[in-house]
């Protein structure tokens, strides 16, 4: 319907105006009646994200400012440059807390009818940003040895133990090797699903060319963590030696980001001298005892002593309580002593559900332990080795 006003005509006239004014500046032109000067290249390469480079060079100070401003975690890479820094989705949308996990904040956000939202706590905000320490990025694959002198101190349960919390979290193929040159018991940390060993794999190496072919030599447990198993007949004297790693984890490293290695008692098998020079990083275990204490001690005595002084540097401790309680020892005295010679010490408290020795369920734990090995996780992954993003994607266009 149309409702005439006293400015009516004015309005039309200037519609008029704009109209031929559009015309006149012939902004479009007719293809069938205007021949191209040259022919467009159809081969040419396309600008990045579609516009000139002109473009992109005006807006490089906007975005220099906005990274001057805006750091990124130093457990990640640097994010490719964009030239809308203001368009972004921290720039454009309000930004919304995540709602509690737990606790009182929860059932404060729940009982509002999540209108009262306080956010996380302390403890939980800790433990995101252990989880997000755990998820750095990793390139390749990353090799952890864990070793002890001593018998009996939880070396076998903390191999599983840290391997399934990194297959949890991270959600990449993880698998821990039994390195043990005699019956090692890894695989029992697990539901077994198949009887190969360790020397099955090595026999059929030539033929594994898909990450499907190496499952058949794997049992994987409830967190995702894969154990290939070690020779078991008694009647075998040397069930894995150097040459024998080393092709091992050669078909390994093809198909898993961790490799966890569990490593026997003895420094001197033909195994370890492989163990240690391909290892990445070193996770020495101890007993909350005097006795264990001082075995984890030699360990790094003799590592020192044999020229892996730097490994020793980069190695963290694990003092495990393999009893419920510790005695008379001073444990601080024993976290300060270690601290002085390794990266760094993490302490996983007493389990009854570890100490069964049975097949290992992460979430029957109790949250103490949970979080212990979170955080155990999460140094072990500070040693990850930067990942540049121009090595990944390539260097940008200037």
């Amino acid at each position: 319907m149309h409702v005439s006003t006293p400015h009516g005509s004015r309005q039309g006239h200037e519609l008029t105006d704009a109209t031929t004014v559009f015309r006149t500046e012939q902004r479009f032109t007719d293809p069938a009646t205007t021949a191209p000067e040259s022919e467009p290249d159809w081969l040419a390469p396309t600008p990045p994200i579609g516009i000139p480079m002109e473009s992109l060079t005006a807006a490089a100070p906007l975005f220099n400012q906005y990274v001057a401003e805006n750091p990124v975690p130093s457990y990640r890479p640097a994010v490719p440059p964009t030239p809308y820094p203001d368009l972004s989705t921290s720039a454009l949308l309000r930004q919304v807390k995540p709602p509690p996990s737990g606790g009182w904040r929860r059932w404060l956000y729940l009982a509002s009818g999540k209108l009262i939202n306080v956010g996380e706590g302390q403890r939980a905000a800790h433990h995101t940003k252990l989880v997000a320490q755990v998820n750095r990025p990793l390139q390749g694959c990353y090799k952890i040895a864990l070793l002890s002198l001593k018998g009996g101190v939880g070396k076998t349960t903390i191999t599983a133990t840290l391997g399934g919390t990194f297959a949890t979290i991270r959600g990449d193929r993880v698998i821990a090797v039994d390195a043990n040159p005699d019956r090692g018991t890894l695989s029992q940390k697990v539901p077994l699903e198949t009887p190969a060993t360790v020397r099955h794999l090595l026999r059929d190496a030539d033929k594994i060319e898909r990450y499907s072919d190496v499952r058949g030599y794997t049992s994987q447990g409830p967190s995702r963590l894969e154990v290939l198993a070690s020779e078991s007949d008694p009647a075998v004297s040397e069930a894995f030696s150097a040459t024998d790693y080393d092709k091992a984890l050669a078909v390994l490293e093809r198909f898993y980001s961790l490799v966890l290695t569990d490593c026997g008692t003895g420094l001197l098998h033909s195994a370890m001298s492989s163990v240690l020079s391909q290892a990445d990083a070193l996770v020495v275990v101890s007993s909350g005892s005097v006795d264990g204490a001082r075995s984890a001690s030699a360990t790094l005595d003799w590592l020192d002593a044999h020229g892996h002084q730097d490994l020793v540097r980069r190695s963290v401790c694990v003092i495990n309580a393999v009893r419920p309680r510790s005695g008379k020892v001073d444990m601080q005295k024993v976290v300060d002593h270690f601290s002085r010679r390794c990266r760094a010490v993490c302490v996983v408290p007493f389990d009854p559900h570890l100490e069964e020795g049975a097949e290992i369920d992460l979430e029957r734990l109790k949250p103490k332990t949970r979080e212990a090995l979170v955080q155990l996780a999460a140094v072990v992954a500070d040693g990850f080795p930067a990942v540049e993003v121009n090595e990944r994607f390539g260097a940008s266009a200037g």
